[in-house]
C-alpha cells in the first residue's frame, strides 16, 4: 500500500517556504556564487554552518512597467485644490520629474540584498552539481535492495492505486461491446416502425406490438450499468531486486614534520568537505582514514582531524596499508574504490619512485578514482612521479592548493559530475 505525507506545518512567523524556494531557484546562479565565496573565508570547524549570503542589488533587479510621455489619460490628484480640468500642469523645474530631493553623486543609493541560508541549503547549494566519478552498480549481493516498478493493471488494488482512464476505457468498451447487438436491433425494429406508420393501409396491432419490443429494447440498454466492478483497473507494482552501488572512499593524508599547522589545515579543509560531500549524497559509502608519517594507520574521524601525531616522512607506507585493506575487505566486484591523497609531496627519493609503482601496480587497477592534491607549489619528487601516472591512467587525477580559496575550486575540479561546467 502506497503511503502519501502531505505536510501542513505551518512557516514561520513572516516566512513563506514557498515563495523562498521560488527565490533561490530564480537566483540559483547568483546564490552559488555567493555560497562559494562564503567558503574561503571560514574556519574549519564552520564550514558546514549556516550563512548570511549577500546579493549586489543588480543582480536581481527586475523591469517595471511605467508610463511613458506623451498619450492622453485620466489623472486623478489627491487633495487638489489649485488645479480645474482643462488646466495645463507646468512641467517640474530641472527635468527633477518630481522624484524627491536631490541625488548625491557617491553612488547609486541601493543597499545589497542579503538574507540567511540555513545549515541545509547551504550543503545542498554546495554539493549540488557534484558526484563521485565513474559510479557503476555492482553485483546484487545476499541482502539486495529492492525498488518498486510498474508492472502493468491489475483488477484488484487499493483506491489511491486507482487507474481512472484505464477503468474508463475499459467500461467504455464493455457498453460498446455488450449493447452492439440490442442498439442494432433496436434501430432496425425504429425503421420497421416508421415503415409501418407511412403505410397507406395502418395495422395498429402489428404496431402495438413492435413498440412493446422497442421498449422492451430500450429497457435492456439501460440496464447496462455505465461503470461495473469488473472495468475497475489499478496500478499494478512489483518489488524487484536491484544492484547496489557500495562505495569506499580512502582518505590519505600526510602528517609528517615537513607538513606544517598551515599546510595540514588546507589538507584538512579538503578532506573536511570530502566528508561532508561524501555522507550527505550518498547513504551506503565506507570512509577509511589513513594518516601516515614513517609509518601508516588506519585512524577512526576524530583522530584523522585532531591527532598531533608527526613524524619523517614514507608515503609509500600509506598506499601499501590502502592496498592491503582493500584486498581483505573490499572485493573490486561488491565495491567501487576510490581514493584521495593530500600531501606536500615532501618525500624520499627512493620512496617516490616505489609510490608510483604501488599506485601503477597495486591500487590502480583495483579503483574507480584517485585524487591525488598537493598544498605546496613546489613540485617535489612525489608530484614529478605523479605526473608519469596522469597520462596514461584516466582514472588518476593531481591537483595544487596552496591557498584557503584554491580548496573549493579544486575540491569541484576534482569530483564535478560528467558535463558540469568546470
Amino acid at each position: 500500500m502506497a503511503l502519501q505525507i502531505i505536510d501542513r506545518r505551518l512557516s514561520g512567523k513572516n516566512k513563506s517556504v514557498g515563495n523562498r524556494e521560488r527565490f533561490l531557484r530564480r537566483y540559483k546562479t547568483q546564490v552559488q556564487d555567493a555560497v562559494r565565496r562564503a567558503v574561503n573565508d571560514r574556519g574549519i570547524r564552520d564550514i558546514e554552518n549556516a550563512e548570511n549570503i549577500t546579493i549586489p542589488k543588480k543582480d536581481i533587479s527586475e523591469p517595471l512597467f511605467q508610463h511613458g510621455q506623451g498619450g492622453v489619460r485620466d489623472t486623478v490628484h489627491p487633495g487638489n485644490t489649485e488645479y480645474l480640468r482643462g488646466d495645463r500642469i507646468a512641467r517640474p523645474p530641472g527635468g527633477a520629474g518630481g522624484r524627491g530631493g536631490q541625488a548625491s553623486d557617491s553612488g547609486d543609493g541601493e543597499d545589497d540584498f542579503t538574507f540567511t541560508l540555513s545549515k541545509e541549503e547551504f550543503l545542498q547549494l554546495f554539493f549540488e552539481d557534484l558526484a563521485l566519478p565513474h559510479l557503476l552498480r555492482t553485483q546484487i549481493g545476499d541482502n539486495p535492495e529492492w525498488k518498486s516498478h510498474r508492472a502493468g493493471f491489475t483488477h484488484d488494488g487499493t483506491p489511491n492505486n486507482l487507474s481512472i482512464v484505464r477503468s474508463m476505457r475499459g467500461a467504455l468498451g464493455r457498453r460498446i461491446a455488450v449493447g452492439h447487438a440490442p442498439r442494432r436491433e433496436l434501430a432496425e425494429k425504429r425503421q420497421e416502425m416508421s415503415v409501418l406508420e407511412r403505410a397507406a393501409s395502418r395495422d395498429d396491432a402489428a404496431i402495438t406490438a413492435l413498440a412493446a419490443e422497442i421498449e422492451a429494447l430500450e429497457r435492456r440498454l439501460g440496464r447496462i450499468p455505465y461503470l461495473d466492478p469488473i472495468d475497475l483497473r489499478f496500478r499494478n507494482r512489483v518489488r524487484v531486486p536491484v544492484p547496489s552501488s557500495k562505495a569506499v572512499m580512502f582518505c590519505v593524508m600526510d602528517v609528517s614534520g615537513s607538513m606544517d599547522q598551515a599546510r595540514k589545515d588546507l589538507a584538512k579543509r579538503f578532506f573536511i568537505l570530502l566528508y561532508l560531500f561524501l555522507t550527505r549524497h550518498y547513504d551506503k559509502i565506507d570512509i577509511v582514514f589513513i594518516r601516515h608519517h614513517t609509518q601508516a594507520q588506519e585512524v577512526d574521524e576524530d583522530g584523522f582531524f585532531h591527532s598531533t601525531e608527526t613524524g619523517g616522512t614514507v608515503v609509500s607506507s600509506a598506499l601499501v596499508l590502502m592496498h592491503q585493506i582493500i584486498v581483505a575487505r573490499y572485493p573490486t566486484a561488491e565495491w567501487n574504490i576510490y581514493g584521495a591523497q593530500a600531501s606536500d609531496g615532501d618525500n624520499y627519493n627512493s620512496d617516490s619512485t616505489r609510490c608510483r609503482e604501488l599506485l601503477a601496480d597495486n591500487v590502480l587497477p583495483l579503483v574507480r578514482y584517485f585524487a591525488y592534491v598537493q598544498v605546496v607549489e613546489e613540485e617535489q619528487t612525489l608530484w614529478t612521479e605523479y605526473l608519469r601516472l596522469e597520462e596514461g591512467h584516466a582514472n588518476f587525477a593531481m591537483r595544487k592548493a596552496t591557498a584557503t580559496d584554491q580548496i573549493y575550486p579544486v575540491f569541484r575540479n576534482l569530483f564535478r559530475k560528467q558535463g558540469a561546467p568546470a
